[in-house]
């Protein structure tokens, strides 16, 4: 079993600290730290007892962190939240919105649309939908894995990930969603296949690529092809719509490129929530040039952002993670 990034960072680094760790024996998910000065902080994977328990939550759910940015004037899709039958069933009969509501709203909003569930981390069940004839088997399987799902506008632009810690950004990087390139040979599903195996030598677990994935299937299905097609030699063919590396996608580091503007608002953004260490995700066309000179928004804000995919970029980008955990070490060396 594949030992957890987080701790595996923390064990490293710790000591050098004078902080002593003890793994949960079997997993190693779950861990204790004990401090010079005799304080203890308990952890467990991503969550290191950083952010407020009352923010933490709020973050993992999409809903309540648009509510919340939008009062406060950052720029979050328009979109609405949709309930399962067994949910629906515990409400009142005006508050009730189900699978069928849903279709109404994304055709009034305007195809195409994204739906998610609301409290599932990692791009989860995201699908881009094109046609609102899918919305409701996507629907049943998000309702098959939590109880509320969202619909909510498709933001254009490229997907960028801000890390922030404190007043300090740590990180920034472009995503880019799970693709292949063409031989002109070999099969969507052989490039499926074979790109899943480059994976382990990025350092990167292969079954962050599901190769029976739907969603590639209804994106195929949307761009008139299949998985038996062969894409042309040199071509790069994008078989997911959300850019989440856990799905499987790449990422470029523009730490050092992002405009003032952004760290900004990825800062703020992180404070209304009341979080010191926060994921801000953000669409916009390019995050090294002014927010006032282009259209951005806040898609999702995450909590407790796991950070070894960005790790294995290169040197860089390792030693960049390694000196936030040693932040988040120092902090909470002085803090309850």
């Amino acid at each position: 079993m594949r030992v957890p990034f987080a701790s595996m960072v923390i064990a490293e680094i710790a000591p050098e600290m004078g902080i002593t760790v003890e793994l949960e024996p079997e997993y190693r998910f779950a861990g204790e730290l004990t401090f010079p000065n005799g304080k203890r902080h308990l952890f467990r994977n991503t969550n290191l007892n950083i952010n407020p328990a009352g923010s933490t939550e709020i973050a993992k759910d999409k809903g309540y962190t648009n509510y919340f940015l939008r009062k406060h004037g950052f720029r979050v899709p328009e979109g609405r939240s949709f309930f399962s039958p067994r949910l629906n069933r515990n409400l009142v009969k005006g508050k009730r919105r189900g699978i069928g509501d849903a279709v109404l709203f994304a055709e009034a909003l305007g195809l195409p649309v994204f739906v998610k569930p609301n409290n599932l981390s990692q791009g989860t069940l995201v699908t881009k939908i094109y046609d609102s004839k899918d919305i409701p088997s996507v629907a049943r399987a998000i309702f098959r894995r939590t109880n509320v799902m969202l619909v909510e506008e498709c933001c254009q632009g490229r997907d960028y990930r801000v890390v922030v810690l404190g007043d300090s950004i740590i990180s920034a990087y472009e995503r880019i969603p799970l693709s292949v390139i063409g031989d002109g040979r070999r099969s969507i599903d052989e490039l499926i296949f074979e790109a899943r195996k480059d994976l382990t030598g990025l350092g990167r677990p292969n079954s962050e690529i599901n190769p029976t994935d739907w969603r590639i299937d209804l994106r195929l299905a949307h761009l008139g092809i299949n998985r038996s097609n062969v894409v042309t030699q040199g071509q790069r063919l994008r078989l997911l719509d959300n850019a989440n590396l856990s799905s499987g996608g790449n990422s470029i580091d523009v730490t050092q490129d992002i405009h003032p503007s952004f760290v900004d608002i990825a800062i703020r953004a992180a404070k209304v929530l009341g979080l010191r260490l926060a994921g801000i995700d953000i669409i916009c066309d390019e995050l090294s040039v002014s927010a006032l000179n282009q259209t951005w928004g806040i898609i999702e804000v995450n909590a407790a952002p796991g950070l070894d995919n960005y790790a294995s970029l290169g040197e860089d980008q390792a030693k960049r993670v390694k000196g936030l955990y040693r932040c988040i070490l120092e902090y909470l060396a002085s803090h309850d």
